[in-house]
């Protein structure tokens, strides 16, 4: 059958798909391999034309479609990447393209798509009301329908990721694959099966959006009542039905990751590498301490690094708060000159570093005895900021941590 993932389409994918892709060399992480006493590898999709390797599948499938299916346009749904890719191909093979997207995709997302060429039309909340959108448009115009996830072609595109990483390291023990509706994870994880059946393939999805776990663990496909996750590229209510018999029978496992995990994998990345990696391609990086394995030689592939300004300057302070880097202490201090400088140089003798500070003299009814000083610091982290509260308390200030709002 055309359709089933062989050997053979994965070669002729990875040859079609090599005209548009950049070389993604496999990046050591020294940090992460320390981490968790393995040896790390990064697979940097997100340094791809559009940010992301959704444009793999986009363009294979597209290489595929007859010239009367272009003709006709072509629409899909899509949280962003996808959209990029199918804008990207579509405008390489001189396509009109439709792309329907959530009203919460991020507006660096929409633009890109929009500047590869094609149409947006925003509508519903999450993709899946977006994909039933984009149903009715593709019946009511005719249009060719590409499915950003469930459609074989497009999975074997996506695939082709596993042949440059067996390429570049053979004896790769692990890859790590994010999960949305399970597109890359069935290109990677039955292309990975057919070259080394040894290699382990596992997936990961944010705990708020495990539509594949849940749909393994009932032995078919389930929707989710809802979805809740910052890792808007992998929030699917229902992951693919012509992909579910391949995810079963080469998915070694499956992982879940909170979201307060990608917050701090994002910190990590920025920090230790210099990259920018968007929330769903970090689920394999926060992966890697849920793996219990020693010396393994370990793949995580990074999937795109679409995040716009805002959401990167709130994941970075939320990080900052959650490596107790940057922290809120409320003191209470005599209404009296030269208090504020006494608490400073406390601070100052532990190298903390002040950023903020709020002044509330109606804390207490009598002035006098106490008004309250809030002191927002900058530490080096959890033994630095209990140094910083130690020296505090030790100078009779009783200090009391509440809620970092920078």
């Amino acid at each position: 059958m055309e359709e089933m993932l062989t050997l053979e389409k994965f070669e002729e994918a990875s040859e079609v798909v090599g005209k548009v892709t950049l070389e993604t060399k496999l990046v050591y992480s020294n940090y992460l391999s320390a981490q968790t006493g393995n040896r790390v590898y990064l697979k940097p999709e997100n340094m791809q034309f559009t940010g992301a390797y959704k444009l793999r599948g986009a363009y294979y499938k597209m290489s595929t479609l007859t010239e009367e299916e272009r003709a006709k346009g072509l629409i899909t749904a899509s949280a962003g990447n996808h959209a990029q890719g199918v804008a990207y191909a579509a405008k390489s093979y001189g396509a009109k393209a439709t792309i329907v997207m959530p009203t919460t995709t991020p507006l660096m997302k929409v633009n890109r798509t929009k500047s590869y060429g094609a149409d947006v039309i925003l509508y519903g909340d999450v993709y899946d009301e977006a994909c039933k959108k984009a149903l009715e448009l593709a019946e009511e115009h005719g249009y060719t329908f590409i499915h950003p996830f469930d459609d074989l072609t497009v999975a074997t595109g996506q695939g082709t990721i596993a042949m440059e990483i067996v390429k570049e390291l053979p004896l790769v023990d692990y890859i790590l694959v994010p999960i949305g509706g399970g597109g890359l994870a069935t290109g990677v994880s039955t292309l990975a099966k057919l070259l080394n059946p040894k290699i382990k393939v596992i997936g990961v999805e944010p705990a708020g959006a495990n539509c594949m776990q849940e749909s393994i663990k009932a032995d078919h496909v389930v929707t989710l009542p809802k979805v809740n996750t910052i890792a808007d590229g992998t929030a699917v209510k229902t992951p693919g039905s012509k992909l579910f018999p391949y995810l079963k029978e080469n998915l070694d496992d499956i992982i879940t990751v909170e979201d307060e995990e990608l917050v701090v994998a994002f910190l990590d990345m920025v920090e230790n590498h210099k990259m920018v990696v968007e929330n769903s391609g970090l689920l394999t990086v926060a992966a890697l301490k849920h793996l219990g394995v020693k010396d393994k030689r370990i793949v995580s592939i990074l999937s795109g690094g679409n995040m716009d300004v805002i959401t990167m300057s709130s994941v970075v302070q939320q990080g900052l708060i959650m490596r107790d880097r940057i922290f809120t202490v409320s003191v209470l201090l005599p209404d009296k000159p030269g208090e504020l400088s006494r608490v400073s140089s406390v601070i100052a003798k532990e190298n903390g570093n002040v950023i903020k500070l709020e002044h509330n003299q109606f804390v207490s009814i009598n002035r006098n005895a106490a008004v309250e000083l809030r002191i927002t610091l900058e530490a080096f982290g959890t033994e630095h900021k209990k140094q910083i509260m130690d020296s505090l308390e030790k100078e009779g200030y009783q200090p009391k941590l509440v809620r970092t709002n920078i």
